[in-house]
């Protein structure tokens, strides 16, 4: 929790999100029926809207045009 989803988009590129989607897509494409919830819960080791209440803080104006500015085409 102290590094919030934005950061993680900003330095990195990708987040707990998406690692939970590529999570759900590599368990689909091997036949493993998996939720995005399921797979959300894997990646954050709790329900996703339980995680968000405890860790997830307002992200700062000058981390979401950060964002906005190298956004990736599927986010």
């Amino acid at each position: 929790n102290d590094v919030q989803n934005i950061d993680l988009m900003n330095l990195a590129g990708f987040c707990r999100n998406c690692l939970s989607n590529w999570y759900r897509e590599a368990a689909n494409a091997e036949g493993v029926d998996l939720t995005k919830d399921q797979s959300r819960e894997i990646v954050y080791g709790m329900p996703y809207g339980e995680w968000q209440a405890l860790n997830q803080t307002e992200a700062s104006d000058a981390k979401k045009a950060e964002f906005e500015a190298r956004r990736p085409q599927d986010h």
